[in-house]
């Protein structure tokens, strides 16, 4: 065995040098040069000045007892903890139950103490210490891991969206963004992109990934890097979505494991006045006309086609619907509305979410998100969602050209 530092912590000198002796004489097995100390408060004290892999403590201390010491060992940052060997004069069942459940690695009556017993005691104690060590160690390493992956996911979502044309401010910008975007976990399954196709269209694209966690983050990461390769040289939505799930199936497919995600695709064309989409198993959006005062779900014929990733040859139509000034545009995940009430009978559900939207139609697009937010979150009594939500708002301001559609 590896050499260890050891506290032997009892009010008894004798019995202290009689426990450092037997230690030593362990050598040949057992390389450890023992401290001792007499109280509750100097050992606390030497665990914070020093780390100990292990600590032999008396029940019974003039100044507190061996469980509320545990305590304060449990207390010390993780690296600091030692494996706590609890020692007694009596035999008591019921303070052995109670140091183990408070940490103690294992019990030991001074009546019985020898070699043997001693040996077994530490040697299982480092044992298991060096074992909690290793786990720990693993879990930090994988939380700096998860850390940096969501710190790499959430580069990947945009924070300052196009305008258009490019000159404009965002003020001045034909179609403005606004989005809330909500994980649920480190890593998130939903996903968002705004791309400028030209001066005049903008492609929106927003998905959801079965599932949270590092699998469905690489999948967002996927989908990424196939919207912004994709969208630029097929625009037909329903050709995009086609092209994306075949290229997404041909990769989690050799896995093995069942993984998909649902997806939305929107073409916006300034020019044209109207905007052309396509639907991979996902919410529809909503399309709120302050204008006509109406909020209705964009409508997508025949039927939406399936999720991306279950079908290689899956097709999806296109469809298509006017724009004009002052319509918002809201696609959202559906961790927005998958939504239990406070008691747990009721789902949010979209009919309660298109009314909210028809009832906040009078505010800013920005006002009108917050309010979607709050009004989910207050009907489900939580103050955070427990999945993913994404919801992404686009405006539609005026266009400046004469003899425009959309004017």
């Amino acid at each position: 065995m590896s050499p260890f530092s050891l506290l032997i912590v009892d009010d008894d000198p004798v019995f202290s040098r009689y426990v450092r002796q037997l230690v030593l004489s362990l050598r040949n097995d057992m390389l450890c040069e023992p401290e001792c100390v007499d109280t509750a408060d100097r050992a606390i004290t030497e665990l914070g000045h020093k780390t100990y892999e292990l600590v032999l403590l008396d029940y019974n201390l003039p100044d507190s007892d061996g469980l509320k010491v545990l305590a304060q060992i449990r207390e010390l940052p993780v690296v600091q903890q030692p494996a706590v060997i609890m020692l007694t004069a009596s035999g008591n069942e019921s303070i052995a139950v109670e140091a183990m459940k408070r940490g103690a690695r294992d019990y030991l009556t001074k009546a019985d103490l020898d070699v043997l017993p001693l040996t077994r005691a530490i040697q299982s104690a480092l044992a298991q210490k060096r074992l909690a060590d290793q786990v720990a160690a693993y879990n930090l390493q994988m939380q700096e891991d998860l850390a940096m992956a969501r710190q790499l996911q959430q580069s990947l979502l945009p924070t300052v969206h196009p305008s258009f044309p490019p000159s404009a401010s965002r003020e001045q910008s034909t179609l403005r963004f606004y989005h809330r975007f909500q994980p649920a976990t480190e890593l998130a399954g939903d996903f968002f992109n705004v791309m400028a196709l030209s001066d005049h269209r903008a492609g929106v694209f927003i998905c959801d990934v079965m599932g949270h966690g590092v699998r469905s983050a690489l999948v967002t990461a996927i989908l990424r890097t196939l919207a912004d390769d994709l969208a630029p040289r097929i625009h037909d939505p329903g050709q995009f979505l086609a092209e994306m799930n075949r290229k997404l199936t041909a990769l989690i497919q050799p896995a093995g494991t069942p993984l998909y995600a649902t997806a939305f695709y929107l073409v916006v064309d300034i020019a044209a006045g109207d905007m052309r989409f396509a639907n991979a198993g996902h919410p529809r959006p909503l399309h709120l006309q302050s204008r006509s005062g109406k909020v209705t779900r964009l409508e997508v014929e025949p039927r939406s086609g399936p999720a991306l990733g279950l079908f290689a040859h899956a097709t999806y139509a296109t469809c298509s619907s006017p724009l004009t000034p002052a319509d918002l545009v809201l696609l959202f995940t559906d961790g927005l509305f998958e939504v239990l009430s406070a008691d747990g009978r009721e789902d949010y559900g979209q009919a309660r979410l298109l009314a909210a939207a028809q009832r906040h139609l009078h505010l800013s697009p920005q006002e009108i998100l917050d309010a979607l937010f709050s009004e989910v979150l207050a009907f489900s009594g939580v103050a955070e969602f427990n999945d993913d939500v994404c919801l992404l708002g686009m405006e539609v301001g005026q266009i400046e050209a004469p003899g425009s559609p959309m004017n």
